[in-house]
């Protein structure tokens, strides 16, 4: 019998889906579907669609699903939605035509006494339109939840910029989180706070949740928990004196976890320990970049340097384990956007899962050149060539191409390689040897072929840093020596063109 899933969000599902769930009131309200409610609430949240003909579903379930199926094996209800409700599913669609003309009057009966909703698909809405309409309401759910993060993100960090940051800060996250934001001292003291008082039983809670991290090195970064019927959580600050945010509202949505984690990035910065005025001064100019301030206008209130600009990818999969490797790397400064490039925008963290679903986080860090950057576990580190304030625009491209490799190469950390002998070649003059060499190149081709010239011809893990199939490398590079005339398996063509790509 058939046996298919559509996961909504990613190839390989897990228990909590990184894109919102939607409400089966959002599907019943979809009138081109003709969906109809026969028993059970409507009400419940669902994450994902699964379709069986299969006698018992049970062990293709994850929990959490909208279970479609006609009833091709049914032959007891009764057990039938007893197994579905023990795996978890969150509703049952029960297709009418071409086995059953009706939906059975047992199956009615066995989803009322267990309260599993129960929707009647009518014969001319295939199942495949249900998938996609919550595919769709998926997406609409999960850009949504972008915005509102996007916007918390901006008022945070305007917050962090007023005379008053840190109340600010924690004022701004209450607001936006619908609750309320408190700070602790390490002996767990509340020292700061903003928002709505709460029971006094969420305060012990909170205070027990606080006192779960506590100052220990090497302790868990963030708790949750509940207490008073709100949802409780404590974020531990990377400034190294023990300070936690600790957090208290009624509902917690998927996008509160990033909104925290910036949180969390800007008050390690803004209660770093021993910040004298120039550490203030410098702080400042970096809350102008999370403003979306370029390089060059906060050169000089940021000093000349030499700084460092390092890319790293890792973490336990939250935004805030940022902030534990800014601590570990002695600075607050932590920026995870295009730090001189582009717009000249930056985030105070990239996250939503990192890069792909269900991966760690990804950030960028700012610090001084003299701080000593080492190999931190569960990170893996790319680490730019020291650079002035003006220059952080190439830094970060140093950086980027240094994680790329260390990734493909499966190193911890991979530092950019000055140039060697080509510094010796006229810039200008290597420039344009460049351009006429490369000039018939296009993108994706000339990145891909600097990949794979920095690995030493390696297809497979060109095809891990570029995040493509092997296959694909295979056919760009054949197209790369077809449009540049030129045998790749010469070592003095692959020298010329590794020089000419850098030049260019």
């Amino acid at each position: 019998m058939y046996e298919g899933s559509m996961a909504m969000t990613s190839a390989e599902p897990t228990p909590t889906p990184p894109a919102p769930p939607v409400p089966l009131t959002a599907l019943l309200a979809r009138r081109d579907l003709g969906l109809r409610l026969l028993a059970g609430p409507e009400d419940v949240p669902i994450h994902w669609v699964h379709t069986s003909e299969m006698a018992d579903p049970y062990p293709y379930l994850l929990g959490g699903e909208l279970l479609m199926t006609a009833g091709v094996l049914l032959a007891d209800p009764a057990h039938y939605v007893a197994r579905v409700v023990e795996a978890g599913a969150a509703a049952l669609a029960f297709g009418v035509t071409p086995v059953y003309d009706t939906v059975p009057a047992e199956l009615v009966e066995a989803c009322a006494r267990h309260g599993l909703p129960l929707v009647e698909v009518p014969p001319r809405t295939p199942f495949t339109a249900v998938a996609r309409a919550l595919w769709r309401l998926m997406a609409e759910a999960r850009l949504h939840e972008l915005r509102r993060v996007t916007e918390a993100q901006q008022s945070l960090a305007a917050a962090a910029a007023r005379p008053a940051p840190v109340p600010a800060v924690l004022g701004a996250l209450a607001s936006r989180l619908g609750g309320r934001a408190a700070l602790f001292a390490a002996d767990g003291t509340e020292s700061a706070a903003a928002g709505r008082e709460v029971p006094a039983e969420a305060a012990r809670a909170l205070r027990g949740l606080v006192g779960v991290l506590g100052p220990r090195p090497g302790g868990p970064a963030s708790a949750s928990g509940d207490g008073g019927g709100l949802r409780l959580a404590a974020y531990a600050l990377g400034g190294g004196d023990g300070l936690t945010l600790g957090v208290a509202t009624e509902r917690r949505g998927p996008g509160d976890h990033t909104v925290a984690g910036v949180a969390v990035v800007l008050l390690s910065l803004l209660t770093a320990p021993h910040r004298g005025a120039e550490a203030a001064v410098r702080d400042g100019a970096l809350v102008r970049l999370l403003l979306g301030a370029a390089p060059p206008e906060i050169a000089e209130t940021l000093g000349a340097g030499p700084w460092t600009v390092v890319h790293a990818a890792g973490g336990d999969g939250t935004p805030f384990a940022a902030a534990s490797l800014a601590a570990a790397l002695g600075t607050p400064l932590v920026d995870a956007g295009e730090a001189g490039g582009g717009t000249g925008r930056a985030d105070a963290v990239e996250a939503g899962g990192g890069r792909r679903d269900g991966t760690p986080v990804t950030v960028r860090l700012l610090l001084p050149a003299s701080t000593p950057v080492t190999e931190q576990p569960g990170w893996t580190l790319g680490v730019a060539a020291p650079a002035a304030a003006d220059e952080l625009a190439a830094a970060d491209a140093q950086a980027a191409r240094a994680l790329r490799r260390a990734e493909a190469v499966r190193a911890s950390l991979v530092r950019h390689r000055p140039g060697g002998l080509a510094a010796l070649v006229d810039p200008d003059e290597a420039a344009a040897h460049a351009r006429a060499l490369l000039g018939p190149l296009t993108e994706p081709l000339g990145e891909t072929l600097r990949t794979w010239l920095s690995l030493h011809g390696s297809w497979d893990r060109t095809a891990v840093a570029l995040e493509v199939h092997r296959n694909t490398v295979r056919q760009r590079i054949a197209r790369c020596a077809a449009l540049l005339g030129r045998d790749l398996d010469d070592p003095d063509v692959r020298m010329e063109l590794w020089f000419a790509l850098g030049s260019r």
